[in-house]
């Protein structure tokens, strides 16, 4: 199960496709072709994102995960 404390790299590594949903919501999770520190929280807070909007990510992230 996906949370908001999952590390960037192991996110990447369980669902490669987080990639693409992350970069298109505005999350950046890669630089120089390896996933950034930090966590999916993290990430999200210092774009701005609200506690319910990473909930959403979340929710997002364990639905894709379900389908691969």
């Amino acid at each position: 199960m996906i949370t908001k404390d999952i590390s960037i790299e192991e996110l990447v590594r369980i669902i490669p496709g987080s990639v693409t949903y992350l970069m298109e919501n505005g999350i950046k999770c890669l630089a120089c072709g390896e996933p950034i520190w930090g966590t999916l929280e993290s990430a999200a807070r210092e774009k701005g994102f609200s506690d319910s909007e990473i909930y959403k990510f979340v929710d997002d992230l364990n639905s894709i995960k379900l389908v691969n």
